[in-house]
């Protein structure tokens, strides 16, 4: 992990998944989603919104920031650095095609920005720029979304050997292959549709209680 308040702020909320919103799957709002996983216990909350208009992405933020300093959660915002330092989340997470990660270290300063990778050279081009953490996948096959063939489990375990920042494991992750991606070496998994499908708060539960074995 990483040293530092930053370090130290990743390692405190990789206790369990981190979760992404998702509305393709569930009928509640982003705000009532994001509540019932918190009242669960997870502590990693990434606003993805890709098809709203930008204003509308800015006030749902606010009021997910408001939520998720209730609940002493980091909130990060997906694809828009702006919005993020706007509203005062705890950092931004960029694709390979959003703003270059210098130029958002510019705008961010000391806050936390995650950076998706699908590859060795990705990964280590992120963590010689200065990211905090990655997300890699997709692990496994993905609904979700749009993500290119999986880079699998042992794709994930060459990326652990060769960068010294926290890997986030994302891509297909649910409750019958997380335990390939945490002993793998994932610091932390990051679930969407596993959660949001059906009820979520139930499968929120399940996925601490998960984590809640492991640390035991």
């Amino acid at each position: 992990m990483l040293p530092g308040l930053k370090g130290l702020k990743l390692s405190m909320h990789f206790n369990g998944p981190c979760f992404i919103t998702d509305k393709k799957h569930g009928s509640l709002s982003v705000y009532d989603m994001v509540f019932n996983i918190l009242t669960s216990g997870i502590k990693f909350i990434q606003y993805r919104e890709k098809e709203k208009p930008r204003q509308r992405i800015y006030e749902e933020a606010i009021k997910l920031r408001r939520l998720t300093r209730d609940f002493n959660a980091v909130l990060i915002i997906n694809d828009y650095a702006d919005i993020a330092l706007a509203v005062d989340a705890d950092g931004v997470h960029l694709g390979q095609e959003d703003l270059p990660l210098n130029a958002a270290r510019e705008i961010m300063g000391e806050k936390i920005i995650g950076i998706s990778t699908h590859n060795l050279e990705q990964a280590k081009a992120a963590e010689a720029g200065g990211a905090d953490y990655i997300g890699f996948g997709p692990i496994f096959h993905t609904t979700t979304k749009d993500a290119g063939k999986p880079v699998g489990i042992d794709g994930l375990s060459i990326v652990k050997k060769n960068v010294n920042i926290p890997v986030v494991a994302i891509g297909g992750i649910n409750l019958d292959n997380i335990e390939a991606a945490i002993s793998a070496g994932a610091d932390a998994v990051a679930v969407a549709s596993a959660i949001c499908r059906g009820d979520s708060t139930e499968n929120a539960e399940r996925f601490m209680r998960f984590f809640g074995r492991q640390q035991a």
